[in-house]
């Protein structure tokens, strides 16, 4: 009979099989009532799932991030019980959960509109008060195909009918709704209510622009309404702050529709990204990196040699020039190789660092474009190292410095670290990966770096060290990667020659930290909603006049600030003072110059921030000086 062993190292015996439940009940009546999943030897279940064997229990409430998703991903669940009610000739497809929420796909002949987002909030507000049981069937294969096609569900037919004959099929059951899921989800609707549909989209099915376009409902789902409205808030700013609306604002850039997925940047824009690009490459030579450029287009062959072809061939765009197909680079790597192997490498030569401010081209699906986020054409902060193994942990240890120095000058601190591990698919040694996996994990250690580990994540060809920036608002975001490659070397003939004189294939250390330059500037939007540091500024002041009879003054006074180094302009136009103050404020330029007849007498400017705030009267140079002590 189950001995069940708690997180807190405490156990609890049956003489007969019990359910999660009964041994939440078993713990106290308000864990029951709190309790909404759990994990049991590691694999998540629901509150009804019989434990006949001794194992170790974990018990999910609302306040844990795995109840949390229960609630999100039960609440999709939710939304297509409602859609299903109100749209009975609705099809539904799937319905994952995301950060912060959820989102369903469906299949209909109309079109959703804003009003029907809130019937159906209210529809899913009925179901919940209705406190219908959630509870797991288990049906063949085939026989759930046949389930789904019976109640007109082909989408979800198609789904099933493509999982493998003799698995069995996990479905869930509320009320006269049933869905397609392995769960967990929470034991009754009762238990959700916390949630907000959000907006509506297009999505294709299957992500594939040649399927039907399908139409997606998001929606968030909290453990409590406090939860929902800070929430409700950080999505209100951050439209306000949405770097696409600033972009414009600002006159960064622009895309439009003749290429999709391409940023048009506009001067100041170029500015921005040629000032982030300037100091990425200082900080590169400053480490003693090797910056090259490789070729935009090359020949297939290289691309199946390094395995890319077989990988991501959907993601790259081809070109065929006198029968000889080409790739258009979607990364660097592969060019990268072809210059460490010019030439015969010695142990003395390592490690070797190559860098490249690549512009690479990926097919991403029309449908998941975003703005700088999400795009086809992007540059990448790309690098890699070549090193011995000796030299790998001393190099990671290096990067690792690097990484947080860049990410501290532009003013991000708040940095989670992953570390992710041999997948169940990889290449090479489990012994090789071990010492690679023990290596990343010291480097990070003797650093007192605290990280998340994160199993089976790694890439099939090397474990990896993730970077994730925290903004102003709270949001994670991606950016940088320490990723380790025992494969691709060898697969393109990478060698140097060791101590002993024999040939030995290096370790590559592939190294992001921007990731991509326009997602990078665009994220820094949004973080700082436009004012950008003096330094990143594309125009760090304007000179502005109260009258014509200052124009003389002003220009030569901008004149001055250019020979120094300031990205000045002048406003000469004949309007008011507090007009052209408002609208640079407006414009974010970080520091206002304003010229009248005591600046022009002692030949100096009144100095204002875009804040507002009044540092007095200086010379240029004093100005210069002031600006160059704040970068």
């Amino acid at each position: 009979m189950p001995e069940i062993k708690l997180p807190d190292g405490s156990c609890r015996s049956f003489d007969h099989p019990v359910t999660v439940l009964a041994v939440a009940e078993n713990i106290g009546a308000g864990l029951a009532r709190a309790a909404l999943a759990a994990e049991v030897d590691g694999v998540q279940v629901d509150l009804s799932y019989l434990i006949e064997n001794d194992c170790n229990i974990k018990l999910f409430t609302a306040r844990d991030d795995e109840g949390l998703e229960v609630i999100r991903h039960s609440t999709a669940h939710l939304l297509a019980h409602a859609v299903k009610q109100l749209f009975p000739t609705v099809q539904v497809t799937i319905g994952p959960t995301i950060d912060d929420g959820f989102y369903y796909d469906f299949s209909y002949a109309d079109s959703f509109t804003e009003k029907d987002l809130k019937d159906i909030e209210k529809q899913m507000e009925s179901i919940v008060k209705a406190d219908l049981a959630v509870s797991r069937e288990v049906m063949p294969r085939d026989q759930a195909v046949d389930y789904f096609r019976d109640m007109g569900e082909e989408y979800k037919a198609e789904i099933i009918a493509s999982i493998p004959s003799d698995q069995d099929i996990s479905l869930y059951r509320q009320g006269d709704f049933v869905d397609l899921c392995r769960g967990p989800h929470v034991p009754s609707t009762g238990k959700l209510g916390v949630f907000k549909l959000t907006k509506l989209a297009g999505a294709y099915w299957r992500g594939d622009s040649n399927n039907e376009m399908l139409q997606r409902i998001y929606g968030t789902a909290w453990s409590d309404k406090k939860a929902l409205k800070a929430y409700i808030r950080r999505i209100e700013e951050a439209e306000k702050r949405d770097h696409r609306r600033l972009g414009k604002q600002m006159n960064f850039f622009h895309f439009q529709e003749e290429a999709p997925g391409m940023a048009f940047w506009h001067q100041d824009g170029w500015t921005l990204f040629n000032i982030v690009q300037a100091y990425m490459h200082r900080i590169t030579m400053e480490y003693d990196y090797q910056e090259v450029q490789t070729p935009q287009i090359l020949d297939r062959s290289l691309w199946e040699r390094s395995g890319h072809w077989d990988k991501f061939q959907e993601n790259i765009f081809t070109t065929s020039v006198e029968n000889r197909e080409y790739a258009i680079k979607p990364m660097n790597c592969p060019g990268h190789i072809q210059i460490f192997n010019q030439g015969l490498k010695s142990y003395r030569d390592l490690p070797i660092r190559i860098s490249e401010f690549g512009v690479v081209h990926r097919n991403e699906p029309s449908g998941t474009l975003h703005g700088l986020f999400r795009v086809r054409r992007f540059t990448q902060d790309d690098a890699h190292v070549f090193c011995s193994e000796v030299q790998l942990q001393d190099e990671v240890a290096t990067l690792i410095d690097l990484i947080y120095r860049v990410y501290s000058d532009f003013g991000f601190t708040d940095v989670d670290v992953a570390l992710s591990t041999r997948p169940e698919k990889r290449v090479g040694e489990d012994e090789l990966w071990e010492r690679a996996e023990v290596s990343l994990a010291t480097a990070l250690t003797e650093k007192g770096i605290k990280y998340k580990l994160q199993p089976g994540e790694g890439a099939f060809y090397g474990p990896k060290i993730e970077f994730v920036l925290r903004d102003s608002l709270g949001r994670s975001w991606q950016c940088g990667t320490i990723q380790l490659d025992f494969f691709m070397p060898e697969r393109l003939g990478a060698k140097f020659i060791d101590e002993a004189g024999e040939k030995q294939v290096p370790v590559m250390i592939h190294r992001a930290i921007l990731g991509s330059l326009e997602r990078f500037i665009g994220i820094l939007i949004e973080d700082t909603e436009g004012r950008l540091p003096a330094w990143l500024s594309p125009r760090q002041c304007v000179v502005m006049t109260i009258t014509d009879k200052h124009s003389d003054w002003a220009q030569e006074a901008e004149k001055m600030l250019k020979k120094l180094g300031i990205r000045a302009f002048s406003d000469l136009r004949n309007e008011k003072i507090g007009y052209k103050i408002r609208e640079h404020t407006l414009r974010r330029i970080p520091y206002q110059l304003i010229i009248g007849d005591r600046e022009v007498e002692n030949q100096q400017v009144a100095v204002r921030t875009r804040e507002g705030e009044d540092l007095g009267a200086m010379t240029i140079e004093d100005f210069s000086h002031h600006v160059n002590a704040t970068v």
